[in-house]
Order: structure tokens, then C-alpha cells, then sequence
């Protein structure tokens, strides 16, 4: 989203500092503007290609293993993403205007890095958010939509013809994105779990806690042999009889929120924690800007008197 407002905003303020008469010179920082975009766009596709094709030589231990480190990368670049723009929003469109500003004084070479790092920055973290959803195609199709979305605002925005609200915006979408994040997450912790880099129901006895006489994997608040025995290599929860985990249902939880019909303890623990650790600093973050804003209010309106 940063990346279409920086490209709208630059090439309204192209169009804006020119004059008619300088065509020419309004074309070409056009021109250099859409080069920076379209390679960053090339190198992230093909990124995205490498992710999704280079994998399948591999064992199905290895590809599990290099699908839940990719998750966690993801989930590492969103949060961090998450944090800057909610410690920042009260200043965004400031700090946004500031970025074209600086780059149309130095000319089309910053006009081209600004664009290109812009989408790249941008575009390797939405490679990563994606392969997190590879087994999802409806998550797939809504992060699609929302790149058109985005598209559409950072066109708008150049056309004069959207003011956005940049705080509000951010914070609503920031909120959204660290509940999915925290869904990537419990996916990476399912994949290691499969790989068996982390102890889980995949371990196989005696990590993985099973029935004695049945030798199936330990469900839930299981009483035998114990209270909680199932806990915490076995399995969370199994609502499979409940929620088909093909169905529309499944698909929606998974993808907004991480939720499965059939989770692992490990899984549960890691997704409330990073909740409980996250939101925390986020809430933080947004009252912050709150009251700075408020303060920047009265001092405004209650200039100070300077005696000489």
C-alpha cells in the first residue's frame, strides 16, 4: 500500500512542478518513474517463481521445512512493517510527501530508486505473505483483489481524486494484518512441526504423546493416561467432524485468522503469544500517536508568549 501511494503521489507531483510547456522533461521522469516500478515488479515475480517452483526437488521433509522458514521471515517483515507504520502514522503523510519531495530535487535517478525500492520493499514482503497462503487459493484471490484496491488508490490518489484519512487507514489495516500474521505463524509452527524440526504430532512416540493401547496421538483435554496429556506435543483440538477443512469456511478462518480444524498445542501457544505480545506494543503505538496529536493540537491553538 506504501508503495502505490509513494508511485501516485510522485507522479502527481511530476505533473504538478512541470509546466505544460516541458513536456519533454515531464515525460521522461514519467518514464523513469514506471522503469523503477516494472523491474521491481520483474525481480519479486521472479522471486515469487523461485519460492514456488525451486522447492519441488526437494523431500517433502524439505519443502515443509523451507515453507515454515519462509513463514516466519514473513511474519518478521510484517510485524516489523506493522510496528514502523503505527509508531509513524501521525506523521505519514508528511514523511511520504517529504520521500517524492527530496526525490523530484535530486532529479529522475532518485525519482527511479524511490519507485523501485518503494514496490521492491513492498513487493518481496507481499512474495512472502503469499507463500505463507500457497495451499489457500481463496486467501490467494482476496491478496490479488487487494493489490488492484491498492492500485486503484495510488491511481486515484494521482487523478486528485482521494484524500485518504492516511492514520485511520493504516491503523485499521495494520490491526488486520497482525491477526494474519499471527495465522502465519501458527502455520510455520504446522510445516516445522511436519518437518520435524520442532517436536509435534508428526514426532511420532514417545515425543508426540499417544494412546497406550491405540497408538493414535493424544486430542485435546485428554484424560488418559492423565489429565492434559496431550499437552504439549499432541494435538490442540479436531473439529474435522464439525468444519469440512476443504470447505469456505475453513479456507476464510485460516486465511484471516490462522485457524484450522485440526491444530497442534504448539500451534495455539504460539499464535496467542505473539497476539499477547504484539498487540500490546501496537495499542501502544496508536495511543502514542493519539495523544502527540492532541498535544500538537494545543500547542497550536495555545501559542506560547515570548517575553523580549
Amino acid at each position: 500500500m506504501e508503495a502505490s501511494l509513494i508511485v501516485g503521489m510522485l507522479f502527481a507531483a511530476i505533473h504538478r512542478r512541470n509546466s505544460p510547456s516541458s513536456d519533454i522533461q515531464t515525460n521522461t521522469a514519467t518514464h523513469t518513474v514506471w522503469v523503477g516500478v516494472f523491474l521491481a515488479a520483474a525481480i519479486c515475480t521472479a522471486l515469487g517463481a523461485l519460492f514456488t517452483f525451486g522447492r519441488y526437488g526437494l523431500s517433502f521433509r524439505a519443502q515443509e521445512a523451507i515453507g515454515g522458514i519462509m513463514s516466519l521471515i514473513a511474519v518478521a517483515m510484517i510485524t516489523g512493517m506493522v510496528l514502523s507504520l503505527s509508531n509513524e502514522n501521525g506523521k505519514l503523510r508528511t514523511m511520504l510527501d517529504d520521500k517524492t519531495g527530496i526525490a523530484l530535487t535530486k532529479g529522475t535517478q532518485a525519482m527511479f530508486w524511490l519507485a523501485f525500492v518503494a514496490v521492491a520493499r513492498e513487493g518481496i514482503e507481499l512474495t512472502l505473505l503469499l507463500w505463507g497462503w500457497t495451499t489457500t487459493p481463496s486467501a490467494i484471490t482476496g491478496a490479488f483483489a487487494g493489490i488492484a484496491i491498492a492500485i486503484l488508490m495510488g491511481w486515484l490518489i494521482y487523478r486528485g481524486a482521494l484524500r485518504l484519512d492516511l492514520k485511520t487507514f493504516f491503523t485499521w489495516s495494520s490491526a488486520l494484518l497482525i491477526i494474519v500474521a499471527a495465522g502465519i505463524l501458527a502455520y510455520a509452527i504446522h510445516d516445522l512441526q511436519e518437518a520435524q524440526f520442532l517436536p509435534g504430532p508428526f514426532s511420532g512416540a514417545p515425543i508426540a504423546p499417544t494412546h497406550p493401547r491405540t497408538g493414535e496421538v493424544l486430542t485435546g483435554f485428554a484424560t488418559y493416561p492423565f489429565w492434559l496429556a496431550s499437552f504439549p506435543f499432541g494435538w490442540a483440538f479436531n473439529l474435522d467432524g464439525v468444519i469440512d477443512p476443504a470447505g469456505i469456511t475453513a479456507t476464510l478462518l485460516q486465511a484471516f485468522t490462522g485457524f484450522m480444524p485440526q491444530m497442534s498445542w504448539l500451534q495455539v501457544v504460539g499464535w496467542g503469544v505473539y497476539l499477547a505480545v504484539i498487540v500490546p506494543v501496537f495499542v501502544g503505538h496508536v495511543r502514542g500517536a493519539k495523544r502527540g496529536g492532541v498535544d500538537k493540537q494545543k500547542t497550536d491553538s495555545h501559542p506560547r508568549k515570548v517575553s523580549l
